[in-house]
């Protein structure tokens, strides 16, 4: 194999390429791991939206998945306020801690 395809050889042996068009191919290549975002049947938000009902009487812990383009996040806390009219939830994580999220960001809930 030569020595230009291996490690960062593509880009030091091209003199054609220059470093605005490095950043843009990478840019694209990162864009086109990015993933759209699941359907949920109605079952499943039902099931959600009850779990951070019950989290917010019962002030139990939940944990819940919060959707991103990339990568998931799970964040475990307590549900202290659910704003209706902005469809978003209060997740208390901690002293000082706390994150608001919109309804339909959150893939799952348990």
């Amino acid at each position: 194999m030569s020595k230009k395809l291996k490690g960062n050889g593509l880009w030091e042996s091209s003199r054609i390429i220059i470093p605005e068009h490095k950043e843009a191919y990478l840019k694209l290549m990162k864009d086109r791991q990015r993933r759209g975002k699941p359907e949920l049947d109605d079952q499943e938000v039902q099931l959600i939206e009850q779990a951070l009902i019950d989290s917010y009487n019962t002030r139990t812990a939940v944990t819940v998945t919060i959707f991103s383009p990339f990568d998931d996040t799970d964040m475990t806390g307590v549900v202290t306020s659910i704003n209706t009219a902005r469809r978003e939830v209060k997740l208390f994580r901690g002293e000082d801690d706390f994150s608001w999220f919109k309804l339909e960001d959150i893939v799952s809930a348990r």
